[in-house]
């Protein structure tokens, strides 16, 4: 099989139901921003110095960014339909965010994304899934979209903030801290 299939070079492609969109249509942004989140998670996924069980958790979200992708990708009069999304990853998510917070100093300050370069890599990873909830948000005004779907990437985004805490903690790189003089003279 052929990696390319020319369908593609005028613009538009075909939805799992097999409807063509143009390339910019927003479902296309929300499952496009999703696999790039998707590769985000295997570039911090390839580093050794992240914790051990991050391993674990951020393969299982590769593959729930697959389901997710698939999900948006699928036109709702197609005759295949995928199965509702698990709440269950939902709260492996929560259990893995928790864990990291374990070994975490607690503070009330805002940290600045950086320290150790895999920890940058998390936070840039946290906004992409930012970004790719606020396309769902937008699809989800015109058709249908699983609700647990916006929880888990919204849930995402908060472990990948924890992880970057977490790599840092454990890579002995210290927080940076938001010092804002605007914000220091209020």
């Amino acid at each position: 099989m052929k990696v390319y299939t020319r369908t593609g070079d005028k613009g538009t492609t075909s939805l799992v139901g097999g409807t063509r969109v143009e390339k910019n249509d927003i479902r296309l942004e929300a499952y496009g921003t999703v696999d790039e989140l998707n590769s985000w998670l295997g570039l911090i996924d390839s580093s050794k110095l992240i914790p051990e069980r991050a391993h674990d958790t951020l393969l299982d979200a590769m593959n729930r960014m697959f389901d997710i992708g698939s999900t948006l990708a699928t036109e709702p009069e197609s005759k295949w339909q995928p199965a509702p999304f698990p709440q269950e990853a939902v709260t492996a998510l929560e259990k893995a965010i928790d864990e990291l917070e374990e070994i975490l100093p607690r503070h009330n300050k805002f940290v600045l994304p950086g320290g150790h370069p895999d920890a940058a890599r998390a936070n840039i990873a946290r906004t992409v899934a930012r970004r790719a909830e606020r396309r769902i948000i937008s699809l989800a005004q015109t058709t249908a979209v699983d609700p647990t779907i916006l929880r888990y990437v919204n849930r995402l985004s908060d472990y990948l903030f924890t992880l970057s805490r977490a790599i840092n903690c454990i890579n002995s790189h210290e927080e940076l801290y938001w010092n804002s003089p605007r914000h220091n003279s209020i």
